[in-house]
């Protein structure tokens, strides 16, 4: 194979050493001489790594995305003129059997040089810090999604039937009588009146449900969910501003504006996409690419002509996650392309493939408003479809009304006029 990369080095990382691996080939006679030295992985350590590979003069460096253990690394290396190459562990598999940490290093560095690697996409260090808050406010959401089914387990074993007359027991009425129960009130009269709004109406219905067994052990159960409940609300809210001040070299207020127009997405979901993906398209040359990496496309598995997979690929699964959360808000956007698009997969499909592919959609319009900042999101609506292959259409319609037993003759609108 052809060398492309003259000085050459591959990292194998690990929790407690990194084994580097210098390959330095000469360019007329191709020879090519490897020196193997082990480093630890506190920083100065990394310094004296650091210090080795410009010794040798090395230009590009190549690693495994090793969980975490990849970042410090890439601190001490990047910025340092060195051209750093972050791989996917499932390109740089070793034969089986002959698989050691020497070899591994000796291999990333082999391929490195002759071009064969193929570098993953690592964001800047102001969108990862970015990444970190709306990773972190999103595992934040799931925990407060959890104390609320552990409120609703503990009312339900004390035959508090609120869930059942209350849409959301944890609006600012729900919130008054749980912390009522919460400190010892028993007269479900009492604990009705805290009702609101519409709410009111329901108060002979609350009085009923409001009766049951609550016992010493419910109300300290309750009382400690709730605390954990405001605690991490307060977290996600202090996240939320946080995400708004570092989303603003990303995203001005006119992209913000035009993606918000897209139908099932908000400013939480632009936040979390412009974290995941950053706000330069050129990085991705096609929406295909990007799709791709966000893991929400069929993959592309066949051999001898037949297809063995098609199930969508691994990818970002936190791009994936928002992805698919404004897909299903979009699907029940009445009127939109998106609706039609779901409903058209979902009766075939299913809900969850219906719910993957208006994702994909999602993610394309994203990509080229993006990647276009003066064109403007433009909805195609429900009859975009019908449009596609009319004559099918009429045929299957034609075909319907036949099952129904109905006799059929098409005449042309002009032609009946």
């Amino acid at each position: 194979m052809d060398t492309l990369h003259f000085r050459a080095a591959g990292l194998d990382i690990h929790k407690k050493f990194v084994m580097a691996c210098i390959r330095l080939t000469d360019p007329t006679t191709g020879q090519a001489r490897e020196s193997v030295k082990r480093f630890g992985t506190m920083t100065d350590d990394l310094q004296s790594l650091l210090k080795w590979l410009q010794e040798a003069g090395v230009t590009h460096v190549a690693m495994e995305s090793t969980g975490v253990l990849w970042k410090p690394l890439w601190n001490v290396l990047d910025d340092q003129r060195l051209e750093l190459v972050l791989a996917n562990p499932q390109e740089l598999r070793q034969v089986p059997g002959r698989k050691t940490d020497v070899r591994d290093c000796q291999w990333i560095a082999h391929l490195l040089s002759c071009g064969l690697i193929t570098s993953s996409f690592v964001p800047s260090r102001a969108q990862r810090e970015l990444r970190d808050l709306t990773r972190y406010r999103a595992c934040l959401e799931d925990e407060r999604v959890r104390t609320v089914n552990r409120i609703h387990k503990v009312l339900e074993d004390a035959n508090i039937k609120l869930g059942v007359v209350a849409t959301d027991i944890l609006g600012k009425s729900g919130r008054d009588m749980l912390s009522a129960l919460a400190e010892g009130e028993t007269d479900a009269g009492r604990i009705a009146e805290f009702a609101r709004g519409k709410l009111k109406a329901k108060i002979p219905d609350l009085r009923r449900a409001l009766t049951g067994c609550m016992k010493d052990h419910h109300r300290f159960l309750l009382k400690h969910l709730l605390k954990d409940l405001d605690h991490t609300e307060t977290q996600i809210a202090e996240l939320d501003a946080r995400v708004q001040e570092l989303r603003r070299p990303f995203v001005d207020e006119a992209t913000l504006e035009r993606l918000d127009e897209i139908p099932g997405v908000n400013v939480r979901t632009i936040e979390n996409v412009m974290a995941e993906i950053g706000c330069d398209m050129t990085q991705f040359p096609t929406a295909g690419h990007l799709s791709s990496w966000a893991g929400i496309c069929p993959g592309n598995e066949s051999s001898a002509g037949h297809v063995k997979r098609r199930a969508v690929t691994r990818g970002n699964r936190w791009l994936r996650r928002a992805l698919v959360e404004a897909a299903r808000a979009a699907a029940r956007k009445k009127g939109s392309y998106f609706n039609a698009q779901y409903h058209r997969i979902a009766a075939r499909r299913g809900a969850n493939r219906a719910a993957m592919a208006v994702a994909h959609s999602l993610i394309v319009v994203i990509y080229h408003l993006l990647k276009n900042p003066d064109q403007p999101y433009q909805d195609l609506g429900t009859a975009w479809f019908d449009t596609l292959d009319p004559q099918r259409l009429t045929r299957h319609l034609v075909k319907r009304l036949e099952q129904l037993g109905f006799q059929v003759q098409l005449t042309p609108k002009d032609t009946a006029a």
